[in-house]
């Protein structure tokens, strides 16, 4: 079959379940499409092994013509993240600017250093000889929050606004320079000059800065094109022209497209929106790009489930595995709770604020695709041919699997704790806080 084949057949299979999900299930839609295919892999798995009928490797090489990581990092994820950016209300990020700022970078930086630190002092514990700089690749790529997991699951769950605004602030924006620090890594480790920290820092200033310039005059060209037009039509086929040729244009000159896309979306949909668009088109551009974000989801969440079927498990796998999910969240808990000790100082949040960042920190399909762009062949355990690739793989799909299916199904009764504390907090006079009360003996 042919590449579109196939993503036809999956995308009718997405839908599928989809539809059967809103008629006998009360499950999140993406939560339904990735239990739906793991189910589906399980099955495919437990016949071939009983003799019933052997379709993994078909079904394998299949998913392998497809290129997850190349379908994902150089195809979807520029419309997704564009999506995301045009529901980001700027007044709302505007009040959470810091905190969310803190959250992209210190957090992501603290997980991606403890999560390497901790899998390279377990590795040694269980006699793999597996190189640090391996383990902080790991950190990098599996420490951001997934906005496409995010965005798709706990948005849809109307927390309260500062809760919701950092959450969704933090992985969009998370989501782009966990990438940088991924790419940089990788560079450190799979490339063929030898690194230097000038080198270092000069690619991810490039990614990171670049990227979030070229997204603002990719907005700003698009605006103005948006504000020339009067045809309704054309007013929205402009905006593809972002997540399309914007997106790979960005992979061509080196600079951060995911970036882009946040802060083109961010533009689009803040500005462009009320002076650029027709009437009819500004009532029309939600439901256009709500439309093309849940399509590809559901192909995208249905690839996530049935990844499985591509990897070779063996038994120190498991044990691996097991161990990245407690790993992760503790370090996600650990990253979130050294911010808030500076966020409390001059602002009173929500009780839940950090359990519900923690709990709802959720990794996706952008996490097992840098994953699969690791190359095959450096070799940990030779005699049981376990590369880098496969430790680091298996390791990312469980704690996927977990976010999704476990964090994403279970969320929802701690936002819902949140919205009454958040009533309780709107009853209750403020206490001020000690700064506040230094200035005001101060002024006294």
């Amino acid at each position: 079959m042919t590449v579109y084949t196939t993503l036809c057949f999956l995308a009718a299979a997405a839908m599928a379940i989809a539809f059967i999900n809103s008629k006998i299930g009360q499950m999140q839609t993406t939560i339904a499409i990735t239990a739906g295919a793991l189910m589906l892999s399980l099955g495919i798995v437990i016949s071939g092994q009983n003799n019933w009928f052997d379709l993994k490797d078909l079904a394998a090489e299949t998913l392998n013509e497809v290129h997850f990581d190349d379908f994902l990092l150089k195809g979807v994820l520029g419309f997704l993240l564009f999506a995301g950016g045009l529901g980001v209300k700027l007044p709302n990020l505007e009040d959470q600017k810091w905190e969310i700022t803190v959250l992209a970078l210190g957090a992501t930086l603290v997980s991606t250093f403890f999560i390497g630190g901790a899998a390279w002092l377990f590795f040694q514990l269980i006699g793999i000889q597996f190189d640090f700089i391996y383990c902080l690749i790991f950190g990098s790529l599996i420490s951001p929050t997934d906005p496409i997991a995010v965005l798709a699951i706990v948005k849809k769950l109307n927390a309260p606004k500062r809760i919701s605004t950092q959450i969704e602030g933090e992985s969009l924006f998370n989501d782009g320079f966990g990438l940088v620090i991924f790419i940089t890594l990788f560079t450190v480790a799979f490339g063929t000059e030898t690194p230097t920290i000038m080198g270092v820092v000069e690619l991810f200033l490039h990614e990171a800065i670049g990227g979030i310039i070229y997204g603002f005059f990719l907005g700003l060209l698009f605006h103005y094109m948006i504000c020339n037009t009067d045809d309704h039509s054309m007013e929205l086929l402009l905006t593809l022209g972002i997540p399309t040729a914007g997106y790979v244009f960005a992979g061509l000159i080196g600079v951060s497209g995911p970036l882009a896309m946040v802060v083109a979306g961010i533009m689009i949909g803040n500005w462009t929106r009320y002076i650029g668009f027709s009437k009819e088109s500004e009532d029309h551009l939600d439901h256009f790009w709500e439309l093309i974000d849940e399509f590809l989801n559901g192909v995208l969440f249905l690839l996530i489930g049935l990844s499985m079927l591509t990897f070779s498990f063996h038994k120190e796998d498991w044990i691996i595995m097991a161990f990245a999910v407690p790993l992760v969240l503790i370090a996600r808990y650990m990253s979130v709770r050294l911010c808030y000790v500076g966020f409390n100082r001059y602002r009173d949040y929500n009780p839940f604020s950090v359990r519900i960042l923690t709990w709802g920190g959720l990794r996706g399909g952008l996490a097992i695709a840098m994953a699969m762009a690791i190359p095959a062949g450096y070799m940990v355990v030779p005699e049981k041919n376990i590369d880098v690739r496969e430790i680091i793989l298996v390791m990312t799909y469980a704690v996927v699997v977990f976010s999704i299916l476990v964090q994403g199904s279970t969320i929802t009764k701690i936002i819902e704790k949140a919205k009454v504390a958040e009533r309780d907090m709107e009853i209750k006079p403020r206490v001020p806080t000690q700064n506040e009360h230094a200035v005001e003996k101060k002024v006294d």
